[in-house]
């Protein structure tokens, strides 16, 4: 009776820790927006398309084990697939709905074709080979303006067609019974319900036989297979997965900048994605979205917070504030690692292999 007692009661917290929840990210925009203007709000927005990233390449490097250095490579396939497709670089200027889930397919064939001849790959080899991809794509991009025009080169593509739900286009205030809803605002909200349905999804994943073959895949490939898992199919589905998700939010980057170019996916965002999922705790879904917050927000933090701070101190600005930003980045990163190996917010399980291996 007692016990019964007690889930009832852990039943009615969760409900309500999920309401407050629930309460405080409907309300996030207005009072970050009031509180720090809309430069935050901003901010707020790319930190949701990084939380979709993450929790895409979480699929592959926390759940299947596999390390990915080039994934920022399927953001940029989802966000030219979007450009392409929604400007007047062809004169076609189809709706997000058709476009995203495109986005969706064709990064998910990049990812499957990424993970083919990598089978046999493991460890640095894996992420060289990935590195290289990542890179390629990049590339490919940059040059395709020539002898056709296809991506229009380094000039990137311009004029893209903002998102629209619904014949409404969310570029521009929105009135809804007689109350205007800031485009920021409106973009939140997309942003936000596409990032819960991930997590949704990836939650599901998880928790599914197809989860579990992935964790036996990372622990012990031999033993996976030889328990009958199908570990090239699951591989490959773990890369299509993962790339998906970041065809998705690289459809929802291009709409909401509305200009895309190759410098957007360079390598250095592959490191930052890797390092949400890394500095959060891989393999778990709440860590890694607290690493997406994190990797997002500090280092804005850094540079508006860099230049009057050695005003301050030393009445004049000693270090350019984007060199110290990184500077003061990489040095948070160094402490977490050495203090938290297994990440901020890691997996029961990863935590007693850390706690086994330092005993």
């Amino acid at each position: 009776m007692m016990r019964f007692e007690a889930l009832r009661h852990d039943k009615r917290a969760a409900i309500a820790a999920t309401a407050l929840i629930g309460i405080l990210l409907a309300v996030a925009p207005f009072l970050i927006g009031s509180a720090a203007g809309s430069t935050w709000l901003r901010i707020v927005d790319f930190a949701l398309l990084y939380i979709m990233l993450a929790l895409g390449l979480n699929i592959v490097v926390g759940f299947a084990g596999l390390l990915d250095m080039g994934y920022i490579a399927f953001y940029a396939v989802g966000a030219y697939m979007y450009a392409l497709l929604a400007s007047p670089q062809f004169g076609l200027h189809l709706p997000m709905w058709a476009i995203l889930p495109a986005g969706a397919a064709v990064a998910g064939i990049f990812g499957v074709l990424l993970g083919a001849p990598t089978l046999r790959l493991r460890g640095d080899y894996l992420a060289i080979v990935t590195l290289g991809f990542g890179e390629i794509i990049r590339i490919f991009l940059n040059n395709l303006n020539a002898p056709v025009n296809i991506t229009n080169g380094p000039q990137g593509i311009s004029g893209i067609d903002p998102i629209r739900i619904g014949g409404v286009s969310l570029s521009k205030p929105i009135d809804l019974f007689g109350f205007t809803l800031p485009s920021l605002h409106a973009y939140y909200y997309l942003f936000l319900a596409l990032a819960l349905a991930i997590v949704f999804v990836t939650i599901r994943l998880e928790n599914s036989r197809i989860g579990r073959a992935w964790v036996a895949i990372r622990e012990d490939e031999i033993a996976a297979k030889a328990c009958g898992i199908n570990t090239r199919n699951i591989k490959l589905l773990a890369f299509a997965m993962g790339a998906s998700f970041g065809g998705v939010a690289g459809g929802l980057f291009a709409g909401f900048q509305a200009f895309v170019s190759p410098e957007s996916f360079s390598l250095m965002e592959s490191v930052m994605v890797l390092c949400m999922v890394v500095l959060g705790g891989m393999g778990n879904i709440p860590g890694v979205i607290l690493g997406g917050i994190l990797l997002t927000i500090l280092p804005e933090l850094f540079r508006h917070g860099a230049g009057p701070v050695q005003q301050a101190v030393f009445g004049k600005i000693l270090l350019d504030p984007e060199a110290l930003r990184m500077l003061l980045f990489g040095l948070a990163l160094i402490v977490v690692m050495l203090y938290r190996p297994a990440g901020l917010w890691p997996s029961t399980r990863r935590r007693r292999e850390f706690k086994g291996g330092a005993a």
